[in-house]
């Protein structure tokens, strides 16, 4: 027998085959489900008992509505942030904005029935866990990205510049606060509270959205843009502990429990950076082994979040100081950033963007409210660009150096947002505040690019 008929005879045996094993058994089955019992309906009235509105029934199930969100959600983030790339931005910029326009502010205010209908109340809490889920990891990642070993060489230079960077902002912030605190301090918070947290808000850094600029730009490996990384990565580190400390003062009752709070954050930095981000120093990452060391770094941040919302200081921090710890192994540094950063910038941080944008009320802003966010916005600019310029141009940085890190300290995006979405959570900024300082995010970082185009023009035109 020829080949083909060989494969003729095999494509025979095996459809008696089937037939026999598959179709014969469900051919019985469901004949004497038809005739054994009760007559089943037949398709078309099953259709018409269904009155039409399977569809919409269905669709109203809260797993689909859910689907429904996380679709529409990343369509108008990705889109948004493809938009703003086109024009010469960071498309985490677009996702931002996106993010606010799905929610009340913008969307609730035109179309506040098809805001109703897509974001009704009662479908938040499945989003607001997620998108805290994406918080962690981003934070994870942003600790991992800190490579405190690169600081070796610049260490004192980027001691003053990152410090001062966030000493200066942080005094106007408190200036600030001492005019915005009788009209826009929440009932119930003290004024030490209120002002310290509007300092800090206005002192952070976005390290990871620095990153992609210096990357966009090219001069990432570029004397300046070392400087920036290493300056930012300090700076963003300080920040954070300062915040942590910050929190744990405030969410304490007495002196007592915050000076026990406290001690605990120094405790558990302490912990972290003097003992497990050596052992993670020493480890060899076998070839192949990459995924389980994952799974032990996701558990380790995980469970660093769970230690510091119980202290108090919310599991955020937990997670970033557990990023800081990984950062000190290359190998596992690559890893972390190569699968889990994809992941959650792509699906999980639009999700954060847009509680943000959901938690912003329909009246938060006031025609007045411009003024305020114009004068927000250049008291956070401000402090930026004249706490990092003195201090390069004091350590003997050239001036035009010194704007362009200046310029760049000034970008402040995500990192940004997460801390106003904390001090939201916890009761420290009120709506009309907490809308005024995402704009302000928004705005600092969306101007570094042309800011740093000014500053190259006017070199260029002084010859």
């Amino acid at each position: 027998m020829d080949v083909q008929g060989e494969e003729r005879a095999s494509r025979w045996r095996w459809a008696r085959h089937y037939l026999g094993w598959v179709a014969v058994p469900l051919l019985i089955g469901l004949l004497l489900a038809r005739h054994a019992g009760p007559a089943l309906p037949n398709l078309a009235q099953r259709m018409q008992a269904s009155s039409g509105n399977s569809w919409a029934t269905h669709l109203a199930s809260p797993l689909a509505h859910f689907l429904l969100q996380l679709l529409l959600l990343l369509l108008v983030a990705k889109g948004a942030g493809a938009l703003l790339k086109r024009l010469g931005q960071p498309a985490v910029i677009g996702e931002m904005a996106a993010g606010l326009m799905m929610g009340p502010l913008v969307l609730g205010s035109l179309l506040p029935a098809v805001h109703g209908a897509l974001f009704p109340a009662a479908s938040l809490g499945p989003l607001g866990l997620l998108s805290q889920l994406g918080v962690l990891m981003f934070l994870l990642v942003a600790g991992t990205e800190l490579d405190l070993g690169a600081l070796q060489g610049r260490r004192r230079f980027a001691f003053t510049v990152s410090h001062a960077g966030i000493a200066v902002p942080f005094l106007l912030g408190v200036l600030l606060a001492v005019w915005l605190f009788p009209v826009h301090g929440p009932q119930g918070v003290g004024f030490t509270a209120f002002a310290l947290f509007v300092g800090i808000s206005m002192s952070i850094t976005a390290f990871p959205v620095l990153l992609r600029i210096l990357a966009d730009r090219g001069i990432t490996q570029s004397p300046l843009g070392q400087t920036a990384v290493a300056c930012a990565a300090l700076g963003d580190a300080t920040a954070w502990c300062l915040l942590a400390l910050i929190v744990a003062a405030t969410q304490a009752a007495g002196l007592g429990p915050a000076s026990l709070d406290l001690l605990c954050v120094v405790a558990f930095v302490g912990l972290m950076l003097g003992l497990v981000r050596p052992w993670f120093a020493r480890q060899q990452i076998a070839e192949g082994r990459e995924g389980r060391w994952l799974l032990g770094i996701l558990m380790l941040a995980l469970a660093s979040a769970l230690v510091t919302e119980v202290l108090g200081i919310h599991a955020l921090f937990g997670a970033f100081a557990a990023g800081v710890a990984v950062s000190s192994n290359p190998r596992l540094r690559e890893v972390v950033i190569a699968r889990v950063e994809p992941f959650t910038v792509t699906l999980l941080l639009p999700l954060f963007f847009a509680m943000t944008g959901l938690r912003l009320r329909a009246d938060a802003l006031q025609g007045s409210d411009i003024v305020l966010c114009l004068l927000v916005t250049a008291v956070a600019t401000a402090g930026k660009l004249l706490g990092t310029f003195s201090a390069a141009r004091s350590a003997g940085m050239p001036a035009h150096e010194a704007w362009r890190l200046g310029a760049l300290m000034n970008t402040r995006g995500l990192m940004e947002l997460i801390v106003l979405n904390l001090g939201y959570e916890l009761g420290l900024l009120g709506d009309r505040l907490f809308a005024v300082l995402v704009i302000m995010a928004l705005v600092t970082t969306a101007m570094t690019g042309p800011l740093l185009d000014l500053i190259e023009r006017r070199r260029a035109a002084r010859g």
